[in-house]
């Protein structure tokens, strides 16, 4: 079981924002939920890992729930998205601090689709009526990241910062954005307790992003909490089975002289099912697994159910 420890890849989660699907500013932020899981601070193997992440989510609220992107209220929205993240990251070998430090960049392509029961436009509030959708193909964002983590035993610590460098495909006159339109950074603590003789663990992360204004639409989100979490149980044939979960607090109001709605603070919280799989490939440690949540308590914001499907593939460390 000292093979989890030694090897195990943590993907790095680089958040893809869903237009209508997420919270803040049209119904998107940067944190993604539910992004980091179990084994989040285990020490890593030196070199070059790859993470590959399939997310798919589909979301929706009531026609009672308004969502503002610049000039727009978009009322009614439902949200489907697919998209693949790949995600390079290099671990140092020298120690940093007296801990691991390691360095990734995220970036995501795929399809998202966008639908509103109606849009109000202008000062004058508008109606558009009729059911009103859009799609598209393309790419998000750049999500670079570093992190420091430690060891003593079975207790693991990390800290992350990881950011938006905004060129994806975006449009503010658009139901369907695979960008969110704007900078943000991110801090993040995470921590893990892992005991390889009986094969239980548990990890957390918690942080806060603070985002810059979206010039297009002069609307700036306010601060975002947010706290993933996961526990799991590893069997001898280096199986992973548990539960992960997520919840997403805005802590500060939405801000700008775009944000007509109000301060606009949001919440959700979600839950669902884990497996996971280590294997040798290639030479190679290897890393496969599969959450899906539940999502609810939502305020302020779409929610539904998402699944994330994560391949991690990093050097094979030793074998104990």
């Amino acid at each position: 079981m000292n093979s989890v420890r030694a090897a195990a890849l943590i993907v790095i989660g680089a958040s893809c924002g869903v237009t209508e699907s997420r919270a803040d500013e049209g119904g998107v932020s940067f944190w993604l939920p539910g992004q980091y899981a179990s084994l989040t601070a285990v020490p890593q193997t030196p070199g070059w890992s790859f993470g590959v992440i399939y997310y798919h989510t589909q979301a929706s609220a009531d026609a009672d729930k308004a969502f503002q992107l610049g000039s727009q209220l978009r009322l009614g929205v439902d949200a489907t998205g697919d998209l693949t993240v790949l995600a390079p990251t290099y671990v140092f070998a020298n120690p940093l601090l007296g801990g691991q430090a390691s360095a990734g960049l995220g970036v995501a392509a795929g399809y998202v689709q966008g639908n509103a029961d109606a849009i109000l436009t202008g000062p004058g509030g508008n109606q558009v009526s009729g059911s009103l959708r859009d799609d598209r193909w393309g790419f998000g964002d750049l999500y670079p990241n570093v992190s420091l983590r430690g060891n003593q035993g079975v207790h693991s610590t990390t800290v992350v910062l990881s950011g938006d460098i905004p060129v994806g495909a975006y449009d503010a006159d658009r139901l369907a954005n695979l960008g969110i339109g704007h900078a943000a950074i991110d801090g993040s603590f995470g921590y893990t307790y892992f005991n390889p003789q009986t094969g239980y663990e548990f990890s957390a992360l918690a942080g806060a992003t603070y985002n810059y204004e979206n010039d297009d639409t002069q609307y700036q989100n306010g601060i975002d909490g947010h706290i993933d979490w996961g526990w799991s149980k590893f069997l001898p044939t280096q199986m992973q089975v548990g539960i992960a979960g997520y919840v997403f607090q805005q802590l500060t109001g939405d801000d700008g002289e775009g944000a007509t709605l109000g301060d606009f603070k949001s919440q959700v919280v979600g839950i669902g099912p884990q497996i996971g799989k280590l294997y040798s490939l290639w030479g190679m440690q290897a890393y496969a697994n599969v959450r899906g949540y539940y999502e609810f308590a939502a305020k302020n914001r779409a929610e539904g159910w998402n699944v994330y499907i994560t391949f991690g593939l990093s050097p094979a460390g030793k074998q104990n």
